[in-house]
Protein backbone atom coordinates (compact mmCIF):
# COMPACT_ATOMS: atom_id res chain seq x y z
CA UNK A 1 0.00 0.00 0.00
CA UNK A 2 1.49 3.35 -0.99
CA UNK A 3 1.42 6.53 1.10
CA UNK A 4 -1.32 7.96 -1.16
CA UNK A 5 -3.54 4.93 -0.56
CA UNK A 6 -3.31 5.11 3.20
CA UNK A 7 -6.32 6.52 5.03
CA UNK A 8 -5.83 9.93 6.62
CA UNK A 9 -6.31 10.58 10.33
CA UNK A 10 -6.17 14.04 11.89
CA UNK A 11 -4.76 14.71 15.35
CA UNK A 12 -5.83 17.69 17.45
CA UNK A 13 -3.26 18.01 20.22
CA UNK A 14 -2.76 20.66 22.84
CA UNK A 15 -2.35 21.45 26.53
CA UNK A 16 -5.22 21.29 28.96
CA UNK A 17 -7.84 24.05 28.53
CA UNK A 18 -6.70 24.82 24.96
CA UNK A 19 -10.10 24.08 23.44
CA UNK A 20 -9.42 20.72 21.80
CA UNK A 21 -12.93 19.33 22.39
CA UNK A 22 -14.61 22.48 21.06
CA UNK A 23 -12.45 22.39 17.92
CA UNK A 24 -13.21 18.70 17.36
CA UNK A 25 -16.95 19.23 17.73
CA UNK A 26 -16.80 22.17 15.30
CA UNK A 27 -15.18 19.88 12.74
CA UNK A 28 -17.78 17.19 13.45
CA UNK A 29 -20.53 19.64 12.52
CA UNK A 30 -18.99 19.97 9.05
CA UNK A 31 -17.58 16.52 8.31
CA UNK A 32 -18.49 12.89 9.03
CA UNK A 33 -15.97 12.08 11.75
CA UNK A 34 -15.45 9.79 14.72
CA UNK A 35 -13.36 10.95 17.66
CA UNK A 36 -10.65 8.82 19.25
CA UNK A 37 -9.81 10.21 22.69
CA UNK A 38 -6.08 10.60 23.38
CA UNK A 39 -6.45 11.21 27.10
CA UNK A 40 -5.14 8.99 29.89
CA UNK A 41 -7.82 10.26 32.32
CA UNK A 42 -10.88 9.97 30.08
CA UNK A 43 -10.42 6.21 29.87
CA UNK A 44 -11.76 5.87 33.42
CA UNK A 45 -15.39 5.33 34.29
CA UNK A 46 -16.91 7.26 37.23
CA UNK A 47 -14.38 10.09 36.68
CA UNK A 48 -16.28 12.81 34.86
CA UNK A 49 -15.88 16.19 36.56
CA UNK A 50 -12.14 16.25 37.21
CA UNK A 51 -11.33 14.91 33.75
CA UNK A 52 -13.48 17.52 31.98
CA UNK A 53 -15.16 14.62 30.20
CA UNK A 54 -17.39 15.67 27.28
CA UNK A 55 -21.02 16.01 28.28
CA UNK A 56 -23.60 13.34 27.46
CA UNK A 57 -24.95 15.64 24.73
CA UNK A 58 -21.47 16.05 23.22
CA UNK A 59 -20.82 12.31 23.38
CA UNK A 60 -24.14 11.67 21.68
CA UNK A 61 -23.52 14.21 18.92
CA UNK A 62 -20.59 12.31 17.37
CA UNK A 63 -19.18 8.79 17.94
CA UNK A 64 -16.42 8.79 20.58
CA UNK A 65 -13.91 6.04 21.34
CA UNK A 66 -11.57 5.21 24.27
CA UNK A 67 -13.73 7.05 26.82
CA UNK A 68 -15.14 5.19 29.87
CA UNK A 69 -13.43 1.94 28.90
CA UNK A 70 -11.84 0.84 32.21
CA UNK A 71 -12.49 0.99 35.95
CA UNK A 72 -10.38 3.37 38.10
CA UNK A 73 -8.85 0.29 39.73
CA UNK A 74 -7.36 -0.76 36.38
CA UNK A 75 -4.56 0.67 34.26
CA UNK A 76 -4.26 1.44 30.55
CA UNK A 77 -0.87 1.44 28.84
CA UNK A 78 0.64 3.25 25.89
CA UNK A 79 0.86 -0.12 24.13
CA UNK A 80 -2.87 -0.70 24.62
CA UNK A 81 -3.63 2.78 23.32
CA UNK A 82 -1.50 2.30 20.21
CA UNK A 83 -3.06 -1.08 19.43
CA UNK A 84 -6.60 0.20 20.00
CA UNK A 85 -6.02 3.35 17.96
CA UNK A 86 -4.54 1.55 14.94
CA UNK A 87 -7.54 -0.79 14.96
CA UNK A 88 -10.05 2.05 15.38
CA UNK A 89 -8.55 4.20 12.63
CA UNK A 90 -8.94 1.31 10.20
CA UNK A 91 -12.53 0.66 11.26
CA UNK A 92 -13.52 4.35 11.10
CA UNK A 93 -11.91 4.82 7.68
CA UNK A 94 -13.71 1.71 6.43
CA UNK A 95 -16.98 3.36 7.43
CA UNK A 96 -16.10 6.33 5.21
CA UNK A 97 -15.52 8.68 8.13
CA UNK A 98 -12.53 10.74 9.24
CA UNK A 99 -10.71 9.55 12.39
CA UNK A 100 -10.02 12.51 14.70
CA UNK A 101 -7.42 11.83 17.42
CA UNK A 102 -8.17 14.41 20.11
CA UNK A 103 -6.38 14.90 23.41
CA UNK A 104 -3.41 16.02 25.42
CA UNK A 105 -1.69 12.83 26.60
CA UNK A 106 1.51 13.36 24.66
CA UNK A 107 2.97 10.02 25.75
CA UNK A 108 0.15 8.34 23.81
CA UNK A 109 0.87 10.41 20.70
CA UNK A 110 4.62 9.75 20.94
CA UNK A 111 4.09 6.04 21.51
CA UNK A 112 1.85 5.85 18.47
CA UNK A 113 4.12 7.78 16.11
CA UNK A 114 7.60 6.96 17.44
CA UNK A 115 7.04 3.38 18.52
CA UNK A 116 6.84 1.50 21.79
CA UNK A 117 9.79 1.00 24.07
CA UNK A 118 11.15 -2.37 25.08
CA UNK A 119 11.13 -1.65 28.80
CA UNK A 120 10.65 -4.34 31.44
CA UNK A 121 7.21 -4.69 32.96
CA UNK A 122 6.57 -3.25 36.41
CA UNK A 123 7.64 -5.16 39.50
CA UNK A 124 5.33 -4.20 42.41
CA UNK A 125 7.72 -5.53 45.08
CA UNK A 126 10.70 -3.65 43.67
CA UNK A 127 8.61 -0.51 43.25
CA UNK A 128 7.50 -0.73 46.90
CA UNK A 129 11.11 -1.11 48.02
CA UNK A 130 12.15 1.99 46.06
CA UNK A 131 9.28 3.90 47.68
CA UNK A 132 10.51 2.76 51.11
CA UNK A 133 13.99 4.08 50.29
CA UNK A 134 12.45 7.36 49.18
CA UNK A 135 10.46 7.61 52.41
CA UNK A 136 13.77 7.48 54.32
CA UNK A 137 15.91 9.71 52.12
CA UNK A 138 13.45 11.82 50.10
CA UNK A 139 12.78 11.88 46.36
CA UNK A 140 15.45 14.53 45.64
CA UNK A 141 18.03 12.07 46.99
CA UNK A 142 16.56 9.33 44.80
CA UNK A 143 16.75 11.75 41.87
CA UNK A 144 20.44 12.28 42.64
CA UNK A 145 20.93 8.51 42.66
CA UNK A 146 19.24 8.30 39.26
CA UNK A 147 21.44 11.13 37.93
CA UNK A 148 24.51 9.03 38.74
CA UNK A 149 23.08 5.97 36.96
CA UNK A 150 21.15 7.56 34.08
CA UNK A 151 21.98 11.28 33.73
CA UNK A 152 19.97 11.68 30.51
CA UNK A 153 16.75 10.51 32.12
CA UNK A 154 17.37 12.41 35.36
CA UNK A 155 17.92 15.63 33.41
CA UNK A 156 14.34 15.61 32.13
CA UNK A 157 12.71 14.75 35.47
CA UNK A 158 11.94 17.08 38.36
CA UNK A 159 13.57 16.08 41.69
CA UNK A 160 10.13 15.37 43.19
CA UNK A 161 8.66 13.48 40.23
CA UNK A 162 8.19 10.37 42.36
CA UNK A 163 6.34 8.23 39.81
CA UNK A 164 8.86 8.65 36.99
CA UNK A 165 11.97 8.51 39.20
CA UNK A 166 10.68 5.28 40.68
CA UNK A 167 10.06 3.81 37.23
CA UNK A 168 13.50 4.83 35.95
CA UNK A 169 15.27 3.26 38.95
CA UNK A 170 13.09 0.16 38.62
CA UNK A 171 14.10 -0.23 34.96
CA UNK A 172 17.80 0.03 35.81
CA UNK A 173 17.55 -2.67 38.47
CA UNK A 174 15.44 -4.99 36.30
CA UNK A 175 17.37 -4.61 33.05
CA UNK A 176 20.83 -3.54 34.16
CA UNK A 177 20.64 -0.72 31.62
CA UNK A 178 19.58 2.94 31.86
CA UNK A 179 16.15 3.82 30.55
CA UNK A 180 17.61 6.38 28.13
CA UNK A 181 19.65 3.63 26.44
CA UNK A 182 16.63 1.35 26.07
CA UNK A 183 14.52 4.17 24.66
CA UNK A 184 17.22 5.04 22.13
CA UNK A 185 16.90 1.55 20.65
CA UNK A 186 13.21 2.06 19.90
CA UNK A 187 12.35 1.55 16.23
CA UNK A 188 10.04 4.08 14.61
CA UNK A 189 6.98 2.25 13.24
CA UNK A 190 5.31 2.70 9.89
CA UNK A 191 1.68 3.46 10.64
CA UNK A 192 -1.01 2.00 8.37
CA UNK A 193 -2.46 5.51 8.02
CA UNK A 194 -1.22 9.01 7.39
CA UNK A 195 -1.43 11.17 10.52
CA UNK A 196 -1.69 14.95 10.10
CA UNK A 197 -1.13 16.66 13.45
CA UNK A 198 -2.47 20.05 14.50
CA UNK A 199 -1.42 21.57 17.83
CA UNK A 200 -3.52 24.14 19.66
CA UNK A 201 -0.93 26.25 21.48
CA UNK A 202 -1.34 29.61 23.27
CA UNK A 203 0.20 32.80 21.90
CA UNK A 204 -0.02 34.14 25.48
CA UNK A 205 0.56 31.57 28.21
CA UNK A 206 -0.89 33.90 30.85
CA UNK A 207 -4.28 33.68 29.15
CA UNK A 208 -4.07 29.88 29.19
CA UNK A 209 -3.27 30.07 32.91
CA UNK A 210 -6.42 32.14 33.42
CA UNK A 211 -8.45 29.54 31.53
CA UNK A 212 -6.97 26.81 33.71
CA UNK A 213 -7.91 28.65 36.90
CA UNK A 214 -11.44 29.28 35.65
CA UNK A 215 -11.92 25.67 34.67
CA UNK A 216 -10.57 24.36 37.97
CA UNK A 217 -12.97 26.64 39.84
CA UNK A 218 -15.81 25.19 37.77
CA UNK A 219 -14.67 21.68 38.63
CA UNK A 220 -14.38 22.59 42.31
CA UNK A 221 -17.91 23.95 42.47
CA UNK A 222 -19.37 26.02 45.26
CA UNK A 223 -19.23 23.39 48.02
CA UNK A 224 -17.94 19.95 48.92
CA UNK A 225 -21.33 18.50 48.06
CA UNK A 226 -20.74 19.19 44.38
CA UNK A 227 -17.85 19.19 41.96
CA UNK A 228 -14.68 17.16 42.06
CA UNK A 229 -14.59 16.82 45.87
CA UNK A 230 -17.95 15.04 45.85
CA UNK A 231 -16.79 12.90 42.94
CA UNK A 232 -13.63 11.82 44.76
CA UNK A 233 -15.63 11.20 47.96
CA UNK A 234 -17.86 8.79 46.03
CA UNK A 235 -14.82 7.03 44.61
CA UNK A 236 -13.22 6.73 48.06
CA UNK A 237 -16.45 5.29 49.43
CA UNK A 238 -16.01 2.26 47.15
CA UNK A 239 -13.27 1.10 49.51
CA UNK A 240 -11.05 -0.49 46.87
CA UNK A 241 -9.19 2.57 45.58
CA UNK A 242 -6.09 4.26 46.98
CA UNK A 243 -4.14 7.44 46.17
CA UNK A 244 -1.25 5.53 44.56
CA UNK A 245 -3.34 4.23 41.66
CA UNK A 246 -2.75 5.93 38.28
CA UNK A 247 -6.40 7.03 38.22
CA UNK A 248 -6.18 8.75 41.59
CA UNK A 249 -2.88 10.41 40.68
CA UNK A 250 -4.64 12.40 37.96
CA UNK A 251 -4.45 16.16 38.46
CA UNK A 252 -7.27 17.33 40.71
CA UNK A 253 -8.00 13.87 42.06
CA UNK A 254 -4.72 13.64 43.97
CA UNK A 255 -5.30 17.06 45.57
CA UNK A 256 -8.95 16.28 46.36
CA UNK A 257 -7.89 13.03 48.05
CA UNK A 258 -5.43 15.01 50.22
CA UNK A 259 -8.21 17.47 51.08
CA UNK A 260 -10.56 14.68 52.12
CA UNK A 261 -7.73 13.23 54.24
CA UNK A 262 -7.58 16.58 56.05
CA UNK A 263 -4.02 17.27 54.92
CA UNK A 264 -4.92 20.51 53.14
CA UNK A 265 -7.81 22.97 53.41
CA UNK A 266 -10.12 24.05 50.61
CA UNK A 267 -8.04 27.12 49.73
CA UNK A 268 -4.94 24.93 49.46
CA UNK A 269 -6.89 22.43 47.37
CA UNK A 270 -7.71 25.19 44.90
CA UNK A 271 -4.17 26.57 44.90
CA UNK A 272 -2.36 23.24 44.54
CA UNK A 273 -4.87 22.02 41.96
CA UNK A 274 -4.38 25.06 39.75
CA UNK A 275 -0.59 24.90 40.14
CA UNK A 276 -0.54 21.19 39.25
CA UNK A 277 -2.73 21.82 36.18
CA UNK A 278 -0.45 24.64 35.02
CA UNK A 279 2.56 22.35 35.46
CA UNK A 280 0.77 19.71 33.40
CA UNK A 281 0.17 22.28 30.65
CA UNK A 282 3.84 23.24 30.73
CA UNK A 283 4.89 19.59 30.30
CA UNK A 284 2.40 19.16 27.46
CA UNK A 285 3.81 22.20 25.65
CA UNK A 286 7.35 20.87 26.13
CA UNK A 287 6.28 17.57 24.53
CA UNK A 288 4.66 19.45 21.66
CA UNK A 289 7.84 21.38 20.91
CA UNK A 290 9.56 18.02 20.35
CA UNK A 291 7.12 17.26 17.52
CA UNK A 292 8.40 19.28 14.55
CA UNK A 293 5.85 17.76 12.17
CA UNK A 294 2.92 19.43 13.96
CA UNK A 295 0.97 22.35 12.45
CA UNK A 296 0.62 25.01 15.15
CA UNK A 297 -2.65 26.89 15.65
CA UNK A 298 -3.12 29.70 18.16
CA UNK A 299 -5.70 28.29 20.58
CA UNK A 300 -6.52 31.85 21.65
CA UNK A 301 -7.50 32.91 18.13
CA UNK A 302 -11.10 33.59 17.09
CA UNK A 303 -11.61 30.26 15.29
CA UNK A 304 -8.99 27.58 16.05
CA UNK A 305 -10.91 24.98 14.04
CA UNK A 306 -10.73 26.97 10.79
CA UNK A 307 -7.21 25.89 9.66
CA UNK A 308 -8.20 22.26 10.18
CA UNK A 309 -11.43 22.73 8.23
CA UNK A 310 -9.48 24.41 5.42
CA UNK A 311 -7.07 21.45 5.33
CA UNK A 312 -9.97 19.01 5.13
CA UNK A 313 -11.58 21.06 2.37
CA UNK A 314 -8.36 20.72 0.40
CA UNK A 315 -8.45 16.94 0.78
CA UNK A 316 -11.86 16.82 -0.87
CA UNK A 317 -10.80 18.77 -3.95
Amino acid sequence: MTQQQKPVAVAIMGPTASGKTAAALAIARNHPVEIISVDSALVYREMDIGTAKPSSQELASVPHHLIDIIDPLESYSVAQFSSDTIRLVGEIAARGRLPLLVGGTMMYFKGLTDGLDDLPTADPDLRARIEEDAARTGWPAMHAKLAALDPATAARLAPNDAQRINRALEIIELSGKPMSELLARRAKPELPFELVSFALEPSDRAVLHERIATRFDQMLGSSDDSGIVAEVARLRARGDLNPNLPSMRCVGYRQSWEYLDGRIDRAQLRETGIIATRQLAKRQLTWLRSMPERIVIDCLGPDPARPILEYLAGLQQ
